[in-house]
């Protein structure tokens, strides 16, 4: 576990969003610097107050202690024997992925046409910064909706009208797949009991639309097992019995996938707990009449849909 001092000292944080990171009311927040003096944020002159990631984290820690029975002037006299010695506690929990955005100079969409065109030469090097530049500029959602679908759709369509190479497509999801799954590592667990399951339909190899699913799943606060692409329905069930989640979600594109899914929900309802199937994909949502065969729920046809769907069918808390 990494610790506190290999986060980030820059004071960029309102008092407000420290708050919510954290749970801990602004009126504590204060009345811990006045008595305790636990934290040293930056005053601007107009009063506010600004705080650091590190800052974040050691009041992480300090929940941790006040949760397990310890009164908070035991826990900051801990700290301040740890700091008198030169050591600094282990951080709780990994940083949010939301931080402070800054202005884009350009559009989602211009950068969604730079990525296509780095990612159909092969130059992994610039689409690496590419995707650290959109990183500063946009949340994940709006990285995910306006510039990874849309550079993934124009490579779809070159490779459709003869343009590039199948390596050259395959090079592009690689990538991007790449990134997905360090952005989903990156996010704390939440919740340690699985609430879902998420995975690609038998014979389903596109899989950068669950991988997406699954990373705005956890930042919702969801236990989310990624589970990839071409799921055995069997193997799917037996696993369910084992780890008993509340939800699966599948991706599913093509109708022989779709037809490998039936009999899921039925098998599904005889587990215990009776989890809930949902799907979404692009067999669904061209195949209006098709979304309602399987005895699960069609997610809608975009990630902001299903996530909006998902929390209606299964709230947290």
């Amino acid at each position: 576990m990494a610790s506190i001092d290999t986060y980030s000292p820059e004071k960029v944080y309102t008092i407000k969003v420290v708050s919510k990171r954290t749970g801990v009311k602004t009126v504590t927040l204060r009345a811990w610097e006045r008595r305790y003096d636990l934290l040293t944020p930056l005053r601007l002159e107009n009063g506010y107050r600004l705080y650091s990631e590190q800052d974040i984290q050691i009041l992480l820690w300090v929940i941790e202690k006040l949760n397990g029975g310890e009164p908070i002037s035991r826990v900051t006299e801990q700290f301040k024997t740890m700091r008198a010695q030169d050591k600094w506690p282990d951080a709780v929990s990994m940083p949010e992925v939301e931080k402070p955005r800054l202005v884009s100079p350009i559009p989602p969409r211009d950068f969604a046409e730079m990525m296509y065109g780095a990612l159909i030469t092969h130059q992994e090097g610039k689409a690496g910064m590419i995707m650290d530049d959109v990183e500063k500029y946009f949340d994940v959602k709006t990285i995910f909706e306006e510039v990874l679908f849309p550079a993934l759709v124009l490579i779809g369509e070159a490779w459709y009208r003869g343009d590039i190479r199948i390596t050259t497509e395959h090079f592009a999801s690689n990538f991007v797949r790449g990134r997905l799954l360090r952005i989903f590592q990156a996010i704390p667990v939440k919740r340690e009991n699985v609430s879902v399951l998420v995975g690609c339909g038998p014979e389903e190899a596109h899989e950068i639309a669950s991988l997406m699913f699954s990373i705005l799943l956890r930042q919702e606060g969801y236990g989310v097992e990624y589970l990839g692409p071409d799921l055995p329905i069997h193997d799917l069930v037996d696993y369910t019995a084992t780890v008993r989640p509340k939800m699966i979600a599948l991706s599913v594109s093509s109708e022989d996938s779709a037809n490998y899914v039936k009999g899921l929900a039925a098998s599904l309802g005889n587990l215990p707990g009776r989890p809930r199937l949902v799907y979404g994909g692009r067999y669904f949502n061209e195949n209006v009449a098709a979304r309602t065969g399987l005895g699960g729920t069609y997610l809608g046809g975009s990630l902001s849909e299903g996530i909006k769907k998902i929390k209606d069918l299964l709230p947290i808390g």
